[in-house]
């Protein structure tokens, strides 16, 4: 009886698939998944305004669809462009031809957005403003998504990395220099505030890096020796663990109360610049929070080290600390260095919660852009830390890829 039944379903499985199912399967298989939703993203964003027009920095925004946005003919064109683009990304190609296309289209969006104030805000009324809306944004985040999937397929060496981002921040400077936005609200409000934007920007990297390296200071040798002890290890990771659990605006106010008492209390604190606010609390609490991962990353890459490698290390007469600095730390360094770029990543977005501290940085625009409800003060401090970040990310897994891959 099994016999005939096993002889049933090979005869089954020997018959060709339905002509039907067949073209389906052909059908999908020439199709990109990712491709496919992004372009569903894209065909929505088509019908949601691609510009916001404002009567006035706080006035009540109207949307401004794609074809009343821009001239006549070139939003046509433009539009007739980009869904010829999003069609090409719905097959299957090339990882290069998918970038080309994806970098085409941010482009063209760069270029067309920068015209849309030429044509909604009247000559001589500088009271209005104009923005990108959710359209633009939309379309903004298909194409570079697919943008790095690109990338992604092409596999690129970690050099090759760091030399697309530094092309992608020449073009980014290139429009800003060129003169091409500054008929967007957000450079109006550069304009406007300003000012200071470089000394907030020195203040921010400097809280991001000095709480990193402070981490680091700490952070590495209380890894080693976690390490080594493991009923340390259970106290001190539960204990760091705790403190990420506390919202990044609560710690940096609970920073305020002890400082300022040290401070009035012991007059050399407050000659070296530690107050209740500004960047003391603010640097103190990134600091903490950039304990967690550099102490933990420490411990695990230590604990990833082959045992067989230490004990070769032990045979050829090394001492213990010729050991950990010669062998181990060298061969842990790219899961360190994984922390490192975790912390780093961390506090350059939390270095915007100093600024409702006093601590300045780039959250001064989004502070003042929330309290005068002004969108685009908010991006102004909003999309350098963003880039920051992103810069950050990139430039240490490329530097981790690389030290991996000597080591592999």
């Amino acid at each position: 009886m099994s016999s005939s039944a096993g002889d049933v379903h090979a005869d089954k499985s020997a018959f060709p698939a339905p002509p039907a199912a067949t073209g389906a399967r052909a059908l999908a298989s020439g199709f990109d998944k990712l491709g496919v939703v992004m372009a569903v993203i894209a065909a929505a964003a088509l019908a949601l305004p691609f510009a916001n027009f404002r009567p006035s920095r706080i006035g009540q925004a109207q949307g401004i669809d794609f074809i009343q946005a821009l001239p006549t003919g070139l939003a046509w064109g433009s539009l007739v462009l980009l869904v010829l683009c999003l069609v090409a990304l719905l097959r299957r190609s090339s990882p290069r031809v998918r970038l080309v296309l994806a970098v085409g289209a941010l482009v063209l969006l760069a270029i067309l957005i920068g015209l849309v104030p030429q044509v909604l805000i009247p000559p001589g009324n500088a009271r209005p403003r104009v923005g990108p809306a959710a359209g633009f944004w939309l379309l903004a985040f298909s194409f570079a998504i697919l943008l790095t999937d690109a990338l992604v397929k092409l596999s690129l060496r970690p050099a090759q990395r760091v030399l697309a981002l530094v092309l992608a921040l020449a073009v980014f400077l290139a429009f800003l220099l060129s003169g091409h936005w500054n008929g967007l609200s957000i450079m109006k409000e550069y304009a406007t505030n300003g000012s200071g934007f470089a000394a907030n920007a020195v203040v921010h990297v400097t809280l991001a890096l000095a709480s990193l390296f402070g981490a680091l200071v700490v952070g590495l040798p209380l890894g080693i020796i976690c390490q080594r002890h493991r009923g340390l290890r259970g106290v001190v990771l539960p204990a760091l663990n705790m403190i990420q659990t506390i919202p990044s605006l609560a710690l940096f106010g609970l920073m305020i109360a002890p400082l300022t008492y040290l401070a009035k209390t012991y007059p050399l604190i407050e000659a070296l610049g530690v107050h209740g606010t500004g960047s003391s609390p603010a640097l103190i609490a990134l600091f903490l929070y950039a304990l967690l991962p550099v102490v933990s990353n420490t411990a695990i890459g230590l604990d990833s080290v082959s045992p067989n490698v230490v004990d070769a290390a032990r045979g050829m007469g090394m001492t213990q600390w010729q050991r950990l600095f010669q062998v181990e730390l060298p061969l842990a360094f790219p899961v360190i260095l994984t922390g490192v770029r975790i912390v780093l990543v961390q506090n350059i977005g939390l270095a915007t919660i100093a600024a409702w501290i006093g601590g300045g940085g780039f959250g001064v625009y989004v502070q003042n852009g929330m309290g005068a409800t002004a969108i685009d003060l908010v991006l102004l401090g909003a999309i350098p830390t963003i880039a920051l970040a992103f810069s950050a990310a990139i430039i240490l897994d490329a530097i981790v890829d690389t030290l991996k891959g000597r080591h592999a």
